[in-house]
């Protein structure tokens, strides 16, 4: 589904759903309560990357970067899989084109094969900050300066997994920079809080036209950093599974509008085979400041140290 308006910012219907998002509250901490009783440990180093809203803020950008650093594993759900990902879902197959192991599926039980191996690397767990059913040796939430805390409302009212007051469980912050920051956001002064940046690297030069499409949790953000002459913007539900039809009618978009077809990588990877050769994405080259993996390896060696 495309992400709801109201997610954003507050209106009659947002309200109206408020007396739902306290059921979700409450059934929310049922099931994370009941997980911790089975609580998992692993012998390898944990580094979950997580957020407190419903997707959409630029994790797995942020888990690819560290994953490459370390040389790290990931376990990761795998969301919406399909034939043109490989079965894997498409932040899998971004990751694993960039020769990342990722794991998929159930994420204990793809903890308890990485720690049967000899290697001592940490694991890292893209998403997963509500998944009390494994202990995490570091948590790092993520958030993007311009989407913020959205409405502030849990879901479905609001885009919220979790009240604010969950942040305190995390050991550290990413902070995603933009240009514009969101109205009444702010973070708390207490937890360590680390810059990153985003660019789009297009493949066209910057008066190239381009039919920009897009089918991510919040594709505005891709369509206003795109270094090309956008002539038009198309959003499609998240994950959304292209067919051969919705992509003849986009390449017949960009045929009378005289451009090229965009897209992100996440979209890109997809795409049907036969399409991928015609339609090229913007690669984000993202970069987390060199202080955070300073302070990475030094709670992870602390972590190991406790472990042994």
């Amino acid at each position: 589904m495309k992400t709801p308006k109201w997610f954003l910012k507050r209106n009659l219907l947002s309200w109206s759903l408020c007396p739902l998002s306290l059921f979700y509250l409450i059934g929310s901490k049922i099931v994370f309560n009941f997980r911790k009783m089975h609580e998992y440990s692993s012998r390898r180093p944990v580094i979950c990357f997580g957020n407190i809203l419903s997707g959409g803020v630029g994790k797995t950008p942020i888990v690819r970067q560290v994953a490459k650093f370390f040389d790290a594993p990931v376990v990761m759900r795998g969301y919406k899989k399909s034939a043109e990902t490989g079965d894997v879902g498409d932040e899998a197959k971004m990751l694993s084109n960039d020769g990342i192991l990722v794991h998929v599926g159930s994420r204990k039980s793809n903890l308890i094969l990485l720690n049967k191996q000899k290697s001592n690397t940490p694991i890292i767990m893209d998403d997963g900050f509500q998944n009390s059913s494994i202990k995490k040796d570091i948590s790092v939430l993520v958030f993007d300066e311009a989407i913020g805390f959205g409405n502030g409302f849990l879901l479905p009212a609001g885009p919220m997994r979790e009240k604010k007051s969950a942040i305190m469980r995390a050991d550290a912050i990413i902070l995603i920079k933009r240009k514009n920051i969101a109205k009444g956001f702010a973070l708390p002064t207490n937890i360590p809080v680390f810059k990153a940046y985003n660019k789009e690297m297009c493949p066209y030069n910057n008066k190239t036209n381009v039919v920009a499409f897009a089918g991510i949790g919040y594709p505005k953000k891709f369509f206003e950093n795109i270094p090309c002459n956008v002539v038009e913007k198309i959003s499609f539900p998240d994950h959304y599974q292209y067919s051969d039809d919705d992509i003849k009618k986009l390449i017949e978009k960009a045929k009378d509008k005289n451009a090229k077809l965009l897209t992100t990588e996440k979209d890109w990877v997809r795409l049907p085979d036969w399409a991928k050769k015609d339609i090229k994405f913007s690669a984000l080259d993202t970069e987390i400041e060199k202080s955070f993996y300073d302070w990475l390896k030094g709670k992870i060696d602390d972590d190991t140290y406790k472990k042994n």
